[in-house]
């Protein structure tokens, strides 16, 4: 095991790893921005240091700050959580060159599943099911119009590169396909260094569902189950839940043994989420995501399975400690990601939180590194924490989610909670009826 691991994140998921190290046994080490200062995780670890000034780019982003910080501590390994670094394949491999632990993936996989073209390659390889499209970069508008004509309009353009929606494009016919190319190259480029675009099918009113997968770099690996994503605004997960409403314990059987096996023959080492969306009985690989979720707590909450736990153990070189056969589920979980919003127009509010109370009880958890007198910085994303629930059913959870709600207090800023509150009051939330653009068509019709 590690004896000291260096936090390469802020917020919530920082205070997640760092809970995780605890009950290990394993000492702490918070990396913080100016504008971190007083965030819980760098009060609660074991050391902290300031690797620069607010801005991502010259401190959570600074990987000579964060090898210097491993330096002056002693930290023989760095946990990435999610976002900034997790999914950097060089920086993982420049921490092995420094002889510290990258608590994630090989590089080669991350480099793979990085690029969105050679990860539909390699899933199509591993026997994955994928969206019809193209076999890889399309590099002129003659060549994507043929493709798109083969597989039918509406099409849909993505970036090699992308994530988060930027690059990605919809054209409904022929007279929309040059616009809507030049306009993801154009985006691609911007957002990501890279201008490398490709076509699929666009479904009109998929499901997003996504296998959470453990493999310990060996060949063996599990799945544990699927969540459904759906709820989506601006291409931005909202709310989670596990097990999905609209498929049927053999078609998760069968997905997710198809998954496992791939994780299995590619060896892959930790944690992973291979991401699909889900059209009429059919699934359809869209990306691989290979680092923790933000979430990852409604799978931990059906399977009683810690996750960050495991992702820890497997990057210290022990091996899966239990097969498929051993991994049960039981309830449901949701997850309400409450961010620091308008909850109408959705205009970010950082500032002061006067007053905190986060909701208890049966089944509710709060992820959240916030407290009363925390003051949110608006240099990063908006997320406060989450909420998750698990109950015995469905709508168990629901009504459990229902009354966490209306007990979540956070006062001095706006937050998404009342735009939650109002969702479950919708009748195709509570019939688990909705698809990846539900959200957004239920917002505009509200806006008219």
């Amino acid at each position: 095991m590690f004896n000291k691991i260096l936090i390469a994140n802020r917020g919530e998921i920082a205070l997640r790893i760092l809970r995780a190290a605890k009950e290990l046994g394993v000492a702490t080490v918070a990396v913080h921005s100016t504008a971190d200062k007083d965030a819980m995780h760098v009060r609660l670890a074991d050391e902290s240091v300031c690797i620069g000034p607010p801005s991502a780019r010259e401190s959570y982003l600074n990987i000579p700050a964060l090898l210097s910080a491993c330096e002056i501590t002693g930290a023989d390994a760095i946990h990435p959580g999610y976002g900034f670094l997790s999914e950097n394949a060089r920086f993982a491999e420049i921490c092995g060159d420094h002889n510290i632990a990258f608590i994630g993936p090989k590089a080669e996989h991350i480099r793979i599943m990085g690029d969105k073209i050679e990860a539909k390659r390699t899933a199509r390889r591993l026997g994955i099911p994928c969206v019809p499209g193209s076999d890889g970069g399309v590099t002129d508008d003659d060549e994507a119009m043929k493709i798109a004509r083969g597989i039918g309009f509406p099409v849909l353009i993505k970036a090699s590169s992308g994530g988060g929606g930027r690059g990605m494009k919809v054209a409904r016919t022929e007279a929309d396909l040059s616009t809507a190319l030049s306009m993801a190259r154009s985006e691609a480029k911007a957002a990501f260094g890279d201008d490398a675009v490709y076509l699929e099918k666009y479904l009109e009113r998929p499901r997003h569902i996504e296998i959470q997968v453990l493999g310990d770099g060996r060949g063996a690996a599990v799945h544990l189950g699927e969540r459904d994503c759906s709820l989506q605004r601006r291409h931005q997960k909202v709310l989670e839940e596990s097990p999905s409403p609209a498929l049927n314990p053999a078609q998760r059987i069968d997905i997710g043994e198809i998954v496992a096996r791939a994780m299995r023959e590619l060896q892959y080492l930790g944690v992973g989420t291979v991401e699909f969306l889900y059209e009429e009985g059919q699934f359809f690989f869209i990306e691989m995501n290979t680092r923790i979720q933000v979430e990852h707590p409604v799978t931990e909450m059906i399977t009683g399975i810690d996750l960050v736990n495991e992702q820890i153990r497997i990057a210290a070189g022990a091996e899966l400690g239990f097969t498929q056969a051993d991994v049960s589920f039981s309830g449901h979980a949701i997850e309400c990601r409450i961010n620091a919003e308008h909850p109408e127009t959705f205009r970010p509010s950082p500032g002061r939180i006067a007053y905190y109370h986060p909701p208890g009880g049966l089944g509710v958890r709060v992820d959240s590194a916030v407290y009363q007198g925390y003051n949110i910085p608006p240099n990063y994303d908006s997320l406060v924490g989450k909420l998750i629930v698990h109950g015995r059913t469905r709508p168990e959870a629901l009504m459990r989610l229902r009354r966490a709600l209306d007990e979540f207090i956070i006062d001095g800023i706006d937050t998404t909670i009342p735009l939650f509150r109002t969702l479950l009051r919708n009748a195709d939330i509570q019939a688990g009826n909705y698809d990846i653009h539900w959200l957004e068509r239920f917002l505009a019709e509200g806006a008219e």
